[in-house]
């Protein structure tokens, strides 16, 4: 009687044991990991569209979480500094290095290519597959501005600044010393984050990695384990971001033709032709009505002068 409970039980607590920790075999800085404890119960986790194994103490590249987020069917897409420039291509499926880096030149399906910095962001115009890129371009600052809602009075900038500090080298182990500067202006904070290739260690995670989680998680769209929630709060008053724009500016000016114009810029360009071809228009009309005038009033001051002499 008394053997066979206590078998049942430990069976029970057992099985309870195993269902925990499955639970907590979780990737805390990566939700979009497949985790499994291998026979020794090691929690091993491999990304989601690579297969590769990542480390969860530690943020994963960029890159591969591009790549993960392509092959998710829950992902979503998504005063600037001199040479600063936007992400404007959004998500794509990237070539990675085995170290998790982006390759310096990027293909889609339709063989058409293009050249990025280390943040995978573009850097040329887009060719076909005779585009070369000779090296991956470093992106050695990235300068980030937001925007929150409005509210009854402004916060205090050296508690937006200490707060802002604290979240970045906390939740994403970013070392301080890359954390250059951070304003606040109602209702915009500007931070930015500088790391040159000589300044950034093996153990150092990477700024352009830092500036993606950032995105995400004030975006509501965290890469982090959903227990390991984002809290952006400036003591304990919530900081409510509405808009997010990130520059990247790298060691060498990105190499843009023309064709890079925006529709903005163009439009802007075409109203000043515009006004030009306008402007001279209207004064050769201009002429032209005072020359007619002028012969008009030669006439009738010659019809005049016949009927005086008449």
């Amino acid at each position: 009687g008394t053997a066979p409970r206590t078998t049942v039980v430990l069976v029970l607590i057992l099985a309870a044991a195993s269902s925990s920790a499955q639970k907590n075999c979780t990737c805390a800085t990566n939700r979009r990991a497949l985790c499994t404890e291998d026979t020794l119960g090691n929690c091993l986790c491999t990304l989601v569209g690579s297969n590769q194994r990542v480390d969860c103490s530690v943020l994963t590249s960029k890159c591969l979480l591009m790549k993960a987020e392509m092959s998710s069917p829950k992902g979503r897409r998504i005063s600037k500094p001199e040479h600063g420039f936007l992400d404007n291509d959004g998500v794509y499926n990237p070539d990675c290095e085995d170290s998790g880096i982006f390759k310096a030149r990027q293909c889609n399906q339709t063989n058409t290519c293009w050249c990025v910095n280390s943040a995978g962001v573009r850097r040329t115009d887009k060719g076909d597959t005779t585009l070369r890129c000779n090296e991956l371009v470093r992106t050695n600052w990235i300068f980030i501005e937001l925007k929150h809602k409005e509210r009854s009075k402004a916060f205090h900038a050296s508690e937006v600044a200490d707060g802002l500090k604290q979240i970045i080298q906390n939740r994403y182990k970013l070392h301080p010393k890359y954390i250059t500067a951070i304003e606040y202006e109602y209702p915009f904070i500007h931070i930015d984050l500088k790391q040159n290739a000589s300044q950034k260690s093996k153990e150092d995670v990477d700024i352009a990695d830092v500036a993606y989680y950032f995105e995400k998680d004030v975006k509501l769209d965290s890469i982090f384990h959903r227990s390991n929630a984002f809290n952006l709060s400036i003591n304990g008053d919530p900081l409510d971001v509405e808009g997010i724009l990130i520059y990247y500016v790298d060691e060498k000016p990105p190499e843009f033709s023309m064709k890079r114009l925006t529709a903005g810029v163009i439009a802007v360009l075409a109203v000043v032709i515009l006004t030009i071809i306008t402007g001279i228009t209207v004064l050769v009309i201009s002429r032209r009505r005072t020359g007619k005038y002028e012969k008009v009033e030669i006439k009738e001051m010659g019809e005049m002068r016949r009927g005086q002499n008449s």
